[in-house]
């Protein structure tokens, strides 16, 4: 279809799936719900991919430390799935991801529009009924039914009240009536059947069909209609962005659009290679990093930092910096004292205890690398594309603790395609592998103010 996704068309069955068959009792058994669990995919904007079988531990594991995947769509729940047998995919499996930090998009993808020639697949997974009597009712019965046991199987795997549900939807013949029609309904009565039952409903199809269908069901404006709230957009144009020529980017226009921008292919991250199709995620209110005070409101993010030592009679430091220093020093612990503009004997002790501690020449001098010692003396996350937080911001201000201008970059607090390209600068100065994200290797040289 010109690129325009029909994922199972190209790929009859997932590497190592038996088709069997899942049951809501066998959902049930995968383990009870962990309410710890983050909601999910939650706020992101960034990347993510998705393949039907649910990977292994290990590759998810060296995919986390090798990839700029963020988002992984999984299939928890539908009859005409492919892997209908999930090998590796449980309640700890989800516990375990979240915990690392991967944004799940839960998929469930179950009987398909009457005139999609492929279904059903098995013969025991019937297609939408394209009856329309009385509003298209038996669609919409098998839409609440299909509703009911995706959050069976959510509950059964952990996945958090309020996360979002996709509905899979293959490509299909818009210009069949009843076809799409009876299609449009069933997405109504899932999207109202999955907001009862407390998660958040969404769709996903290819832009020539089902999602450019939605989009003319919107402009229509019929009288009962629920949309899902997020849509997962299938064009595979190789654009990394939410954006499609099908429907305008003024509609699901609020952080609530996943792209799956390329088709099924094999990418080797860690040494596990993983056939996949790539998506890009804006989903919740994006990637969001909430602001934080410190030491009662010193400012300590700047576009630059710069060489700081006691004033002379030629030289006064710039107070702003010297309360930066002090705020942080005090927060690393290093520095009990008054937050003043003022670099005074209390704050000599605490820059040479700095120094001497983290392997640097002991000084009154406080320099650019010392900076970048500071900021990499947190926690040392592996973060990528979305990512966002505090730790986002250390980066962000090493990264400011240099001469090098291009590798300057804003305070936000989220890893956007600015300290993308500030990193990979970085990077590829020091004559690391340049991937722009941040890795072991990356606090590594920080911390040691290179």
């Amino acid at each position: 279809m010109g690129g325009i996704s029909s994922r199972h068309a190209r790929r009859a069955l997932c590497a190592g799936v038996l088709a069997g068959v899942m049951t809501v009792a066998g959902l049930a058994s995968a383990g009870p719900a962990t309410a710890a669990n983050p909601v999910t995919p939650g706020n992101f904007t960034g990347f993510g991919f998705d393949q039907c079988q649910a990977p292994s531990q290990t590759a998810m594991d060296r995919w986390w430390a090798d990839s700029n995947f963020t988002g992984v769509g999984i299939y928890i729940a539908g009859r005409s799935r492919a892997c209908r047998t999930q090998t590796y995919l449980s309640a700890t499996w989800v516990r375990n991801q979240l915990a690392r930090g991967w944004r799940l998009l839960p998929i469930t993808l179950g009987p398909q529009a009457s005139c999609n020639p492929r279904y059903p697949r098995y013969g025991d997974d019937p297609k939408i009924d394209p009856d329309p009597a009385d509003g298209y009712a038996a669609a919409r019965r098998q839409a609440i039914n299909e509703a009911n046991t995706a959050v069976t199987a959510a509950k059964g795997y952990g996945i958090a009240a309020g996360s979002t549900m996709f509905y899979d939807l293959e490509a299909f013949d818009i210009a069949n009536r009843t076809c799409r029609e009876s299609a449009m309904w069933f997405i109504s009565a899932w999207s109202h059947r999955i907001k009862v039952l407390g998660y958040r409903p969404a769709m996903y199809s290819s832009a020539a069909s089902g999602i450019k269908a939605i989009y003319d069901v919107r402009r229509a404006q019929p009288s009962g209609f629920t949309y899902p709230a997020d849509l997962w957009i299938a064009d595979w144009d190789g654009k990394a962005n939410t954006s499609t020529t099908y429907i305008p980017d003024s509609v699901w226009s609020d952080h609530d659009r996943v792209k799956q921008y390329r088709g099924g292919h094999d990418e080797t991250h860690g040494g596990v290679t993983i056939n996949i199709d790539s998506d890009y995620l804006d989903v919740g209110r994006g990637s969001y990093a909430p602001p934080v005070v410190r030491c009662g409101g010193v400012r300590v993010d700047f576009d630059y930092y710069p060489d700081l030592r006691p004033a002379t009679s030629t030289y006064t430091p710039p107070a702003a910096y010297v309360k930066a220093l002090k705020c942080m020093l005090s927060t690393r612990g290093t520095f009990d004292g008054v937050m003043s503009g003022y670099y005074g004997s209390a704050l000599r002790a605490a820059v040479h205890s700095w120094q001497r501690t983290h392997g640097l020449a002991v000084r009154d001098l406080w320099t650019r690398g010392a900076w970048k010692t500071l900021w990499a003396a947190n926690r040392h996350p592996i973060l990528k594309r979305g990512s966002a937080g505090d730790q986002v911001r250390d980066l962000q201000r090493a990264l400011n603790s240099t001469t090098r201008t291009e590798e300057r970059v804003k305070v936000t607090g989220v890893l956007d395609w600015t300290t993308h390209v500030g990193l990979v600068a970085y990077q590829r100065r020091l004559g690391r592998s340049v991937n722009g994200f941040a890795t072991a290797v990356t606090w590594y040289d920080l911390s040691r103010a290179r």
